[in-house]
C-alpha cells in the first residue's frame, strides 16, 4: 500500500475501477483495417501509469496509430526465469444505440462497470496497472523478472501487436518462459461450497477464410444456370447448418472429469447436449470447444440490380480443435464442394499445455487464499489470444484473469457483446488474487 494526498492510504483495490473505468473510456475499437481511432493513446495512458511509479516503459508503434507498451520489473532473483503478464487495449467495436450505457463512458451501475473492454480485456489491462503500481510504491519486489505487454491488435489477429514483437523485437521476452493472459480464471459457481475457477490451457486454432465462386456475368433478366451467387449461397448454406463432430480433446475431458467430480454426478462425452444443460452460463463457451467451426460471416456480391455478377465472395470464421486441423480442412472441402475456392485471410495454429506445475500450483494457492470454496480447472477457449504469438518463443501459456462472479451473470455473453460490464467487487477481488499469484509464482 502507498500513502496519497493528505495521508490517505491508497491501495491497489483503491484505484483498480478507476483505472479501468479511464481505460474504457479510451476509443480502441479495431475494425481489421486501421480506420479506427488506434492504440496509440492507450498505449500513452499505460505507459504514463508506469513510468508514475518508477518503471521505464516503451511504447512500440508498428503502424500509425497501433502502438504497444512493454515493461519489465526486476525481480528478487533475475537468474530465475520470467513470467510474462500480457493484454491487450484494442476492442472490437460497439453500437452506442444499443447500449444501456454509452460503451465508452465506463459508467458505474448495478454493481458493474460498464463499457466496451470491460471483460475483453481492459478489467484484466486495469487489475495488472492496480497491483503493479501498488507493488512499485510500497517497494515489494516480485520473486522474478515480470515483463509487462500492454499489446495493440489482439481482436485482429495480433498482426500489429503481438506478432509485431515476437517477430521484430524478441529480445523483450528474454529468458520468460512462462505467461498469463486473458480469458481465464472466472469463476463458476456450483453451490455455496464449490466454486471453480476455469483456467485457460487450450485454446482452437483458426483460419478466416475467403471463399470466392466464379461465374458468368449476364442480364438479370436472362436465364443463368451458372450464377455465382447461386452457388455460393448453396455453399455457405451448407457450411453454416453442417454439425460438426463432437471430439474431446485431452484439456475437456480434463475439465469434463473435474466438473463431474464438483458436480457428483457423470458426464457423458457421448451426450453433450445433456452435459451442457447441467453448466448453466458457461454451457456456450465450453460447447464451442467440443467440435471444429466454421460460421459464415460477410457475403459480397454485384454492383446492380439487374447484372448478374461475374463473381461472388463470402468470409467464414473457421476454428479447429488441437490435433483437428487436417480433418476441418477435409470435412471443409467436402461441404463447400470444387466450385468454391478458399483462401486464408489469417491462420494461426491452436494450442495445448498441460495443467500441472508451479504456476498452476500458485494460481490455486492464491485463489484459495482469498475464496475458500476456489478450485481451479483447466479449460479450451474457442476462440484465440495473443498466446498464439508468445508460444512461438516457446512460452508456456495460460489464461488467467481472476474475476469472482455472480452466478447469474452471463459472462460469456458480455464478449463482444451488447451490454458489457464486469462487477466492481469481481475486478477487486481480481487484484487480490494477482497480488498472491506474483508472490507465489
Amino acid at each position: 500500500m502507498s500513502e496519497s494526498g493528505a495521508g490517505r492510504t491508497v491501495s491497489g483495490e483503491d484505484e483498480v475501477v478507476d483505472l479501468c473505468r479511464d481505460l474504457i473510456r479510451i476509443d480502441t475499437s479495431n475494425y481489421g483495417d486501421h480506420s479506427g481511432p488506434g492504440e496509440r493513446k492507450a498505449a500513452e495512458w499505460v505507459a504514463e501509469q508506469l513510468s508514475e511509479v518508477g518503471l521505464e516503459p516503451q511504447i512500440f508503434e508498428s503502424h500509425k496509430g497501433r502502438a504497444s507498451t512493454v515493461a519489465r520489473i526486476e525481480g528478487e532473483d533475475p537468474s530465475r526465469p520470467a513470467l510474462l503478464i500480457h493484454g491487450h487495449t484494442d476492442v472490437v467495436p460497439a453500437n452506442a444505440a444499443d447500449w444501456t450505457y454509452d460503451p465508452f463512458a465506463g459508467e458505474i451501475a448495478d454493481g458493474c462497470v460498464w463499457g466496451r473492454g470491460a471483460v475483453d480485456m481492459k478489467d484484466m489491462d486495469a487489475m495488472t496497472l492496480a497491483v503493479v503500481r501498488d507493488r512499485m510504491r510500497s517497494g515489494r519486489r516480485p520473486p522474478r523478472d515480470i515483463v509487462l505487454a500492454f499489446l495493440a491488435d489482439e481482436e485482429a489477429g495480433g498482426t500489429y501487436g503481438a506478432r509485431y514483437l515476437v517477430d521484430k523485437h524478441p529480445d523483450l521476452f528474454e529468458g520468460v518462459t512462462e505467461a498469463i493472459g486473458e480469458v481465464g480464471g472466472f469463476s463458476f459457481t456450483v453451490n455455496e461450497n464449490l466454486r471453480l475457477y476455469l483456467v485457460e490451457t487450450a485454446q482452437k486454432g483458426m483460419h478466416w477464410m475467403r471463399l470466392t465462386v466464379e461465374g458468368t456475368a449476364g442480364h438479370g433478366s436472362m436465364t443463368n444456370n451458372d450464377n455465382a451467387i447461386t452457388e455460393l449461397c448453396e455453399a455457405v448454406g451448407r457450411l453454416g447448418r453442417h454439425t460438426w463432430p463432437v471430439r474431446v480433446t485431452k484439456t475437456v475431458r480434463h475439465f469434463l472429469d473435474e466438473l463431474s467430480d464438483a458436480l457428483g454426478t457423470p458426464l457423458d462425452p457421448d451426450d453433450m447436449d445433456a452435459t451442457l444443460a447441467k453448466l448453466g452460463g458457461i454451457a456456450k463457451m465450453v460447447g464451442a470447444t467440443l467440435r471444429n467451426s466454421a460460421a459464415p460471416t460477410m457475403l459480397g456480391a454485384g454492383y446492380k440490380v439487374n447484372v448478374i455478377p461475374g463473381q461472388a465472395t463470402a468470409h467464414v470464421d473457421g476454428r479447429f480443435l488441437p490435433g483437428y486441423e487436417e480433418e476441418f480442412f477435409a470435412d471443409l472441402d467436402r461441404i463447400l464442394g470444387p466450385r468454391v475456392k478458399r483462401e486464408d485471410v489469417h491462420a494461426d495454429k491452436a494450442l495445448e499445455t498441460a495443467f500441472d506445475g508451479k504456476l498452476v500450483d500458485a494460481m490455486q494457492t492464491a485463489l484459495k487464499a482469498h475464496d475458500p470454496i476456489a478450485r481451479a480447472v483447466p479449460y479450451m477457449l474457442s476462440g484465440g489470444t495473443d498466446a498464439k504469438s508468445f508460444d512461438d518463443l516457446g512460452i508456456r501459456c495460460f489464461g488467467f484473469a481472476p474475476l469472482q462472479l455472480p452466478p447469474e451473470l452471463d459472462f460469456a455473453g458480455m464478449f463482444h457483446g451488447v451490454d458489457e460490464r464486469v462487477p466492481v467487487e469481481g475486478l477487486k477481488f481480481g487484484v487480490r488474487v494477482l497480488d498472491r499469484f506474483i508472490d507465489e509464482s
